[in-house]
């Protein structure tokens, strides 16, 4: 096992292909092909699971994955350290569904922690899809919740895909609304007193199941309702249509301004927002980094 095969693991993880990852590498397809093979048949272990759509990791390749890229960290700390070279380019992924306060960490880990080169990637995404990324190493931090009413079968999602569930916060619902919505001086808002008001929730997908949905109560019916794709547009729809949407309460006024604000929601439901990982691989420093991000950024 060499320093430049567990370079060669970490790449074809990162692009999620052989092709890809060997044009980055600058070496031929049947070359890091072969250099992976050689490395599995070393360790007795599959790293990739080969599939007509392309490779995946497999539960052994994503611990495989997380020792290999601490290995490597290690060894280019010591290079640049000892040998005066350039540092490798940092990588680091995280998929969410549509949180201001992950935006927030992410901006404080790239500001704190981001070298002359890095490639980092913040997903915004369907439920369904960050388990995916996770499960499949494409992100190494998922960011979602749960709550009673989803908890059985986001639980068998995670259980099967050996990852792990760790709790930010919890929080009570509330809605999000505009400061010009009538709704906004009330210090509690009801059920019934939304319904005249668009409700805004976001899109899964193929997965459009209740038990995927952004926002809890997702059963509820609606008189008017909009389905959207991002963030940016769901808020744009709460000040332009007087709509809302169910949420933490939890808000950004640096990112979004304070035109939207939080109003509690008469409501028992209790949100229980974390992050995932792999059960038994071990995250990179800047995995770390990220999560005391979190961290902080909630506490703020």
């Amino acid at each position: 096992m060499t320093l430049q095969q567990l370079r060669y693991v970490i790449e074809v993880a990162n692009r999620n292909s052989i092709n890809e990852a060997a044009k980055r590498l600058f070496i031929s397809q049947p070359s890091l092909s072969n250099a992976i093979k050689e490395l599995e048949a070393e360790l007795g272990i599959t790293i990739f699971e080969r599939t007509n759509k392309g490779i995946l990791l497999s539960k052994e390749g994503a611990e495989f994955l997380g020792y290999a890229r601490q290995v490597v960290e290690q060894a280019e700390l010591l290079e640049s350290r000892y040998m005066n070279t350039k540092p490798a380019p940092q990588h680091f992924s995280v998929s969410t569904q549509h949180y201001a306060f992950a935006v927030n960490a992410f901006v404080k880990l790239v500001q704190q922690f981001g070298q002359e080169e890095y490639e980092f990637a913040l997903r915004e995404t369907k439920t369904h899809e960050i388990i995916e990324d996770v499960k499949n190493q494409r992100s190494e931090i998922g960011i979602l919740y749960v709550n009673e009413f989803n908890k059985q079968v986001i639980n068998r999602l995670l259980n099967n895909a050996n990852l792990m569930f760790t709790s930010l916060f919890t929080a009570k619902a509330h809605v999000f609304v505009s400061i010009r919505n009538p709704l906004a001086k009330q210090d509690m808002v009801t059920l019934d007193e939304l319904q005249q008001y668009p409700y805004l929730h976001f899109e899964q997908g193929e997965f459009n199941s209740f038990h995927f949905a952004e926002e809890i109560l997702s059963t509820l019916s609606h008189q008017k309702s909009i389905r959207v794709n991002d963030r940016a547009t769901l808020f744009n729809l709460l000040i332009g249509l007087n709509g809302y949407t169910i949420s933490t309460g939890v808000l950004s006024a640096d990112l979004n301004g304070n035109e939207i604000i939080p109003v509690p929601l008469a409501s028992d439901e209790t949100i229980h927002v974390g992050w995932i990982c792999h059960r038994n691989a071990a995250l990179s420093k800047l995995a770390l980094e990220y999560v005391e991000a979190l961290r902080l950024t909630i506490a703020e």
